[in-house]
């Protein structure tokens, strides 16, 4: 499975660009830059919650569930502004703080050469596509064993290659001492 395919044919590199002001080719390589460290922080969410380990919060599938579940791939597609603080609340839940999320887009831009201002902005929007995908895919497997086959696509894509390993070891190590 290719995310990014998936995210180019429902429209989310589309509106990416067209929200940001930037080009196709601009949002896809900052969305193929920043989905391995949100798909990491999604499958660490995950894991915590499988093991018993979730915050009084609730699980990642009942956050996703209160911030519009599938819908929130279609807020970002749809023609009305996209609502980036269910992003931004997404993105708190995956990464734990801001600085984790400045972070990311720094190193996303030194790999993708998009600008990190840019990929701050993409980061709630890209959050809300993964959100809204992963809670469309629902099912008798569970949050965790969706987003592993979603990491297991990122091995060999066109996203980079051994990138996403780079940025998932990146962000695991900075998070491994916050959680």
């Amino acid at each position: 499975m290719n995310i990014m395919d998936i995210l180019q044919q429902n429209g989310g590199i589309g509106a990416i660009s067209s929200q940001l002001g930037i080009t196709p080719e601009e949002a896809q390589a900052g969305a193929g830059a920043l989905l391995p460290s949100i798909l990491h922080g999604f499958g660490q969410k995950a894991a915590a919650d499988e093991t018993g380990a979730a915050s009084t919060g609730g699980g990642l599938s009942d956050i996703l569930a209160q911030l519009g579940g599938g819908g929130l791939a279609t807020n970002v597609t749809s023609p009305e502004p996209t609502q980036v603080d269910n992003g931004n609340t997404i993105l708190g839940h995956i990464f734990g703080s801001k600085d984790v999320s400045r972070d990311v887009a720094s190193q996303a831009s030194q790999s993708s050469g998009v600008s990190p201002d840019i990929l701050k902005k993409m980061l709630p929007i890209l959050a809300m596509l993964v959100g809204g995908y992963l809670s469309s895919q629902g099912g008798g497997g569970g949050m965790g064993s969706i987003i592993g086959s979603v990491l297991g696509g990122l091995g060999g894509n066109q996203m980079g290659g051994g990138m996403g390993g780079m940025l998932g070891s990146v962000l695991g190590s900075f998070l491994g001492g916050r959680r």
